[in-house]
């Protein structure tokens, strides 16, 4: 019925056991209080920053553009333009298409690197992995303008892989094909978002238990079968993740097409997005563009999170059975 509590004078003094019961609330509500002032910053952060910008992105696009200033008269235009109206020839839902597809392509071609590089990296390197980690991802920390501006210097006219093909003998003369065009944007794309790829995939391999693989061979699988049945599936987290990444960074990329892609190639669906809030000063048909650009985005990291979600806990159920 009763314990003994030591209190502050040192003295021990009996207490109930509806008493006792009472102390995991109050806990909770300590807990509470001393929570509450340390997430009141970074919700307010967000609300201010996050959440207002795209309500005001949200207000514009229901508007009207005029001479001066914005026009505050509800309509739907700046929607029905979207689906409508051309630019450059192109509708910009189609151009929001073919944003999508390079941004796909862009994804696979960067899976395909990052996957095996990783692979490499955490099962084959034994001394300096760190090293060779850091070495993988120095990318980031040079500046992206730099990176897409070093993909001009060596695919340009008198860049370093003209100058590497004469000296070669394989041609006599510069080649214009490398520059301003689909490749060279793919390309630039690819260096540029590769170690936001790698880096999850990197992640997903090293916490695999090294006991499972082990156990495959053991029971007769070959280094095949391990890779296929065990490697894979418990990797497939890390590769979901990284793929989001490239395909939502490409999708808003503007800068890269606009420095390699040629007049076929440099508009992106993000590049008539920056005309009108630019040049065009069209603040409100780009706030549409932006919002149904913001849709698409949420609905691909909704089947994302949900594919991703689902190989992992099918991947934490195969682990403890495992074990």
């Amino acid at each position: 019925m009763y314990e003994v509590e030591r209190n502050e004078a040192g003295t021990t003094a009996p207490i109930s056991s509806e008493q006792k019961d009472r102390r995991p609330w109050l806990k909770k509500v300590v807990g509470k209080k001393l929570l509450l002032p340390l997430l009141l910053p970074p919700a307010i952060w967000l609300f201010m920053f996050l959440f207002m910008p795209y309500f005001n992105l949200f207000t514009y696009s229901f508007w009207k553009p005029g001479p001066f200033d914005v026009i505050k008269e509800f309509n739907l235009s700046n929607y029905t333009k979207f689906f409508t109206a051309t630019t450059g020839g192109q509708a910009p839902y189609k151009v929001l298409l073919d944003t999508l597809e390079l941004a796909v392509m862009v994804t696979v071609c960067t899976v395909l690197i990052s996957f095996p590089l990783a692979y490499y990296i955490n099962f084959k390197v034994t001394r300096m992995k760190q090293v060779v980690y850091m070495l993988v991802i120095i990318p980031l920390w040079v500046s992206y303008i730099v990176r897409a501006y070093s993909w001009k210097i060596i695919l340009g006219t008198n860049g370093i892989l003209n100058s590497a093909l004469i000296w070669l003998g394989v041609t006599h003369e510069p080649l214009d094909i490398f520059l301003y065009s689909k490749i060279s944007v793919i390309i630039g794309m690819v260096h540029i978002y590769t170690p936001f790829v790698l880096m999850p995939i990197y992640t997903a391999l090293e916490q695999i238990p090294r006991n499972l693989m082990e156990a495959s061979k053991d029971l007769g699988a070959n280094r095949w079968q391990t890779f296929s049945h065990v490697v894979l599936p418990l990797s497939l987290p890390g590769m979901i993740a990284g793929a989001t990444f490239a395909l939502v960074l490409s999708m808003g990329d503007f800068l890269a097409p606009q420095l390699l892609g040629g007049p076929n190639s440099s508009t992106m669906i993000a590049n008539i997005v920056q005309q009108q809030f630019g040049t065009s000063n069209n603040w409100p048909y780009g706030s549409a563009i932006g919002i149904i650009i913001l849709l698409l985005v949420l609905v691909i990291l909704e089947v994302t999170g949900r594919a991703e979600k689902r190989y992992s806990t099918l991947d934490s159920s195969q682990v403890r059975g495992s074990r």
